[in-house]
């Protein structure tokens, strides 16, 4: 398998930079996971009941539960949204919804770029 990860909007990297150094080792591990495993863990990747294809990146480190929203664009394309600390049993409601708020507005953002390109094509051809 051979997925490919990338970010949309600044919140993941905001997230990740503020880990130290052997917490982003072990994100950077889990990433390599995703990315050529072709059957994921549970334990590592999981998709969210009732989110329209929204899917977390789990990570356990020292006692204390990461995870990382992302969705799927194009089959093997993964794009990373936003992560959080988990504290609770129950995923943060905030953080769930800014996730669904970032999936909506990144399909929205590609269609408008496409619209676009697609505007500049035709006018670099008269």
């Amino acid at each position: 398998m051979n997925r490919k990860l990338s970010t949309y909007g600044k919140y993941f990297f905001d997230f990740y930079n503020k880990l130290d150094k052997d917490l982003q080792t072990k994100v950077d591990w889990v990433f390599e996971l995703v990315k050529t495993v072709d059957h994921i863990p549970k334990k590592y990747f999981q998709h969210l009941e009732n989110t329209d294809g929204l899917f977390e990146i789990r990570i356990e480190y020292e006692s204390n539960i990461y995870r990382i929203f992302c969705f799927f664009d194009e089959g093997n394309l993964v794009i990373l949204i936003n992560a959080f600390q988990k504290k609770t049993q129950k995923t943060p409601k905030s953080d769930l919804e800014l996730a669904l708020k970032l999936k909506r507005q990144y399909f929205i953002d590609k269609k408008v770029n496409a619209e676009n390109e697609k505007g500049n094509r035709k006018n670099n051809k008269k």
